[in-house]
């Protein structure tokens, strides 16, 4: 990684704002860093918990249930309590519920499952070859769009597009003549501003819907927010980030980096040339692609005939059928299948052993999810017990409504906090876990459901990540753009990406309240805009 003296000398050369926007990032960066890790953050969350339910227990803090009569048993105009954990009670419960706790949150198993098969069509090297044939023979016209919309499809495969994207685009637009740094901007701008968009069900999908569901249930304990929730407004997303990264990068970024100059990389400049798909690559693909349909197929005759065995049961209908319950099955299934046919067909992947390596390695290397998520799910079981979420929403619900932000422009302020957050606190996991215990009841109480508030925040999540110093691929990007341009500093990457976050949060806003609150369409299948209890 380049060293941090760096910063000064690349972001003085960038015009009379320089010094302020320098100082302005290394303000974010000193901020990020006093931030510990976050298993640690989650750790001494869980402690504050404990502590903050004994204080404001001892003072009998409660608050008028907004839960729907009759829910737990519960009968109407009841009291909501915080309860304390500093007790007796409250450490029986903490060791008989630590395993469980864990064991019991939903995020872990859909994002585990979901990931298996993802593995399969990882390690086989089709999704590397789908990603290869996608953007070396597009168009040079086109070749921009392409680069920005396989970075945000990439994110179904996790770090794919990270390792393998971003260098191909650099070496792309090299190769095409134009600025490498300007290609690189692109891909990172799909794989990391436009994380939550994409035209499948990934891993992210199942991880942020089990955080929403656990917070939703702090004001309806029946609710349930399946990973398909915002499916056809991540779908749309996609062309509509696409677009807007094309634009910017060839508007913006490009005629701002001009041409590029050999003598501004180092010395030793090699670049790692990636070739197109082989041949036998391609066989792999068009039998993958087949396998993928016949899988859709099987699954089609499921759902689509009104007789179908995974819808409905009682009202024979999609929404709520063991389909949507049981899609990260399908997730699982349709990534597995022709993840193993490609590797069949071009030798990476001979046998059932193959197979399960494959899945090893990418459970191998969940050791830092698995260890964050056990002290993540303390915190949001501490939270739900101590019932400091529904105190917090009602309160914070109140305070809404007495200043008039119960409209749809409470979102506006929602989005920029999630992207505020996201400069320090990267995880969209982490910080979901930690935002969504309060934000999806407040915002619940006043009217708006939990599938729309998770599709506002994962806009607000994404549009920072490029410009997010503790990204935990940030350091990685930048030792990539050193490749081409010597001294090259964290200001100077920084500044290079922040149009792609300027433009994104103001183009996807729009978009979602277009979507949302102008046309009045779901965010995904079976999703309502409105709560109604």
């Amino acid at each position: 990684m380049i060293p941090d003296n760096s910063n000064t000398h690349s972001a003085d050369k960038n015009g009379g704002n320089s010094g302020l926007f320098s100082r302005f990032l290394s303000t974010v960066e000193w901020l990020g860093n006093l931030l510990p890790h976050p298993v640690t953050l989650f750790a001494l969350l869980s402690v504050f918990i404990v502590l903050l339910s004994g204080v404001l227990g001892y003072f009998d803090i409660a608050v008028a249930d907004p839960r729907p009569e009759g829910a737990n048993g519960r009968e109407a105009d009841g009291m909501i309590e915080v309860i304390s954990l500093m007790s007796a009670e409250g450490l029986q419960r903490i060791v008989t519920g630590l395993v469980t706790n864990f064991t019991g949150f939903a995020p872990l198993g859909t994002v585990l499952v979901a990931l298996l098969g993802v593995s399969v069509a990882e390690h086989s090297g089709l999704l590397s070859a789908a990603m290869r044939a996608l953007v070396m023979n597009a168009s040079k016209r086109a070749v921009t769009f392409a680069i920005v919309f396989a970075g945000i499809i990439s994110n179904t495969a996790s770090e794919l597009g990270y390792v393998v994207l971003i260098p191909l685009a650099a070496m792309i637009f090299h190769s095409l003549g134009r600025h490498p740094l300007a290609g690189l901007a692109a891909a990172f701008a799909g794989v990391s501003a436009g994380y939550s968009a994409n035209l499948l069900l990934g891993t992210v999908d199942p991880l942020l819907s089990g955080i929403t569901e656990a917070a939703a249930h702090m004001i309806d304990p029946d609710y349930t927010v399946g990973p398909e929730v915002n499916w056809y407004f991540m779908f749309v997303s996609t062309f509509v980030v696409a677009t807007m990264g094309a634009l910017v990068t060839e508007k913006v970024v490009e005629p701002r980096l001009g041409k590029f100059d050999e003598a501004d990389a180092p010395d030793d400049l090699a670049v790692q040339s990636m070739h197109k798909p082989t041949a036998l690559e391609k066989k792999g693909l068009v039998w993958a692609g087949v396998s993928f349909l016949v899988v859709c197929g099987i699954l089609a005759l499921t759902v689509v005939p009104e007789s179908g065995i995974l819808r409905h049961p009682e009202t024979g209908a999609v929404p709520g059928s063991p389909f949507l319950k049981g899609i990260v099955a399908f997730i699982f299934v349709t990534f597995a299948v022709p993840g193993f046919v490609y590797g069949k067909i071009t030798g990476t992947m001979k046998n059932d052993k193959d197979v399960i390596n494959a899945m090893a390695k990418s459970m191998g290397a969940m050791g830092l999810y698995i260890t964050l998520v056990f002290f993540a799910a303390q915190f949001v079981a501490f939270f739900k017990w101590t019932n400091l979420g529904t105190v917090l929403a009602v309160k914070g619900a109140a305070l809404l409504q007495a200043v008039g932000l119960d409209g749809p422009s409470v979102f506006i302020l929602f989005i920029l906090m999630c992207g505020v957050v996201n400069l320090s606190l990267g995880s969209a996991s982490a910080q979901w876990a930690v935002t969504a215990p309060i934000f999806v009841p407040m915002l619940m109480l006043i009217g708006y459901s939990p599938e729309v508030i998770q599709a506002a925040y994962r806009i607000g999540d994404s549009v920072t990540n490029v410009i997010a110093p503790m990204m935990s691929y940030f350091g990685l990007i930048l030792a990539m753009a050193a490749k081409y341009k010597k001294d090259l500093g964290m200001g100077t990457l920084i500044a290079m990406m922040l149009p792609y976050s300027m433009v994104f949060i103001v183009g996807w806003t729009i978009l979602f309240y277009i979507w949302v609150f102008l046309l009045g369409m779901p965010v995904g299948p079976g999703a309502a805009t409105y709560y109604q209890p």
